[in-house]
């Protein structure tokens, strides 16, 4: 079948919560996508970054394989040999204590989000049913009911009600704001070290190690999301060592398994996971052996190929390069390591018709907040191959 005939039956069957870039991809390998056609894109997206290792490592292949051959799920009823060499290889290379598996990202901020409400009931002394959690404006962390209800997208919540309670928003990026906000029932300040989906913000120099502090003298628990800007994507292992903090609870995925398969998880000291007893919180696939296998493997590759420092080295060269760019549809560029936000003027048009006019040129990258081209190849990428991207990337911004 060609693209067009798989186009008609995935909008026929499938429901439309989805509206993607009309390429059909049918392969995979390192930055590279191919479809049904026949015909290449180089990967400017990377799965919202859960493949950092790039497509179809072969590495991650021949684990998953060996795996599947062997054992692929018992429960967390019955322990296997994957989970637990996977937690002691997130802790040591993370300096956790402790870790908790899950499948998807959204996930893993339930489940810190559920950690640190009973740290609050449970360490802290909070009454009964009053605690309250701090979000930021522009946040993404998921999709679940409780996550939407401090969205600052309507959409996102929009029918979905009744909401959860027991939520705050602030602006991101302003500390006086989460100073103002904390009161003896806030149990935890709940932040992106860099906002992905809200089009790779940065927060001001000092911010993270300022809520920290805050944090920390009022008793709150820091959690980071790190679920797209950890695991290399910034030029650091998680964005917040950009300014050594170490948050109390980090929550992570995507690029955990190097798009292979869905694992998440939540790291956190032994005080906080302590509050969780048998039956508090689980997941049948969390902790299952083919996906402990492969994110063990997808760890190593992080590591072995210094792909932090491929992030960062590499995304400084593309950032130099794109601001030589003068495009008259271009607002300004930012980011860190291989995340780049294009942000377009208000006249431009939009994103999209950027995205589908690189996508045309081989080029496969995804609007987001309407008017911002997020850039985030896989780390794996080169710099002869971030030059071909370039070419394409100029011809597209220059366009009328």
């Amino acid at each position: 079948m060609n693209s067009k005939s798989y186009i008609e039956i995935e909008d026929h069957y499938g429901a439309h919560n989805y509206k993607p870039l009309d390429v059909v991809v049918t392969k995979g390998y390192g930055v590279w996508l191919e479809d049904v056609e026949g015909k290449k894109y180089m990967d400017f997206l990377a799965a919202y970054s859960a493949v950092n290792q790039g497509h179809c490592h072969p590495r991650l292949v021949n684990v998953l394989v060996k795996q599947a051959k062997r054992l692929t799920l018992t429960s967390r009823a019955f322990r296997n040999d994957q989970w637990p060499l996977l937690a002691k290889d997130l802790s040591e290379l993370t300096g956790y204590e402790m870790v908790l598996p899950m499948n998807s990202g959204a996930e893993a901020v339930e489940t810190a989000l559920k950690a640190a409400r009973k740290w609050g009931y449970q360490v802290k002394g909070v009454k009964k049913d009053k605690a309250e959690i701090i979000a930021c404006e522009g946040n993404f962390h998921g999709r679940t009911i409780s996550i939407v209800t401090f969205s600052s997208e309507d959409q996102y919540k929009n029918g979905f009600g009744p909401l959860t309670p027991g939520f705050k928003m602030i602006p991101y990026g302003n500390i006086e704001s989460l100073e103002k906000a904390i009161t003896k029932n806030t149990v935890a300040f709940l932040v992106e070290p860099i906002q992905g989906e809200g089009g790779v913000v940065i927060p001001p120099n000092g911010y993270l190690k300022k809520a920290k502090t805050i944090c920390e003298r009022n008793n709150v628990l820091l959690i980071a999301d790190e679920i797209q800007s950890g695991l290399g994507r910034t030029g650091k292992m998680f964005a917040a060592d950009h300014e050594q903090v170490k948050p109390d609870i980090v929550t992570i995925g995507k690029a955990l398994s190097g798009g292979m398969y869905p694992v998440s998880a939540v790291l956190a000291a032994r005080e906080i996971m302590d509050v969780f007893k048998p039956g508090d919180h689980g997941s049948t696939y969390g902790g299952n052996p083919l996906g402990c296998a492969v994110a063990r493997e997808a760890l190593k590759v992080i590591v072995d190929e210094k792909l932090c420092d491929r992030a960062a080295e590499l995304g400084d060269y593309l950032m130099e390069q794109l601001q030589k760019i003068k495009s008259p549809h271009v607002d300004f560029y930012r980011g860190k390591g291989l995340w780049i936000g294009i942000v377009l003027k208000a006249e431009a048009g939009g994103a999209r018709r950027f995205c589908e006019a690189l996508m045309k040129k081989g080029v496969l990258a995804k609007e987001t907040h309407w008017n911002i081209i997020r850039l985030a190849p896989p780390l794996v990428i080169t710099k002869k191959e971030i030059d071909w991207a370039l070419k394409r990337i100029e011809e597209v911004l220059m366009m009328e």
